[in-house]
């Protein structure tokens, strides 16, 4: 099955999105909230765009993976976008674990897609 050579990746996409809606909830909880507003905002992106990333890799078949590869490479961009906006709050452990875990599912992604692999890019 095509999905499970992508095991690595789903399993960083799943974790990304667990830590970063970990770190959104502590955000919430900070007493500053609305200078964290921009960090939460991507926090819940990043962690949609992960799910879904991971559901795609599983669902995968020979005929579909592009599909999965295309979204894997917006999420490394997102995952890298919200790891340098959760680094500006690194002073906040939950930010600091988040930009980690966001950082290592962004190279999971990378490594998926490939250097080399085609991804469609919007006309």
């Amino acid at each position: 099955m095509t999905h499970e050579k992508f095991g690595s990746c789903i399993d960083a996409c799943l974790d990304c999105a667990t830590e970063c809606e970990r770190c959104a909830t502590a955000c919430l909880n900070e007493k500053d909230v609305a200078a964290l507003a921009k960090c939460i905002e991507i926090e819940r992106y990043c962690a949609d765009l992960c799910r879904m990333s991971a559901t795609f890799m599983a669902r995968s078949s020979a005929d579909t993976e592009h599909y999965a590869k295309e979204l894997c490479a917006l999420c490394a961009h997102i995952c890298e976008d919200c790891a340098a906006e959760c680094e500006k709050h690194t002073a906040m452990a939950h930010c600091k674990a988040c930009a980690a875990t966001c950082r290592k599912c962004a190279q999971e992604c990378k490594a998926m897609v490939g250097e080399n692999a085609h991804v469609h890019q919007p006309a």
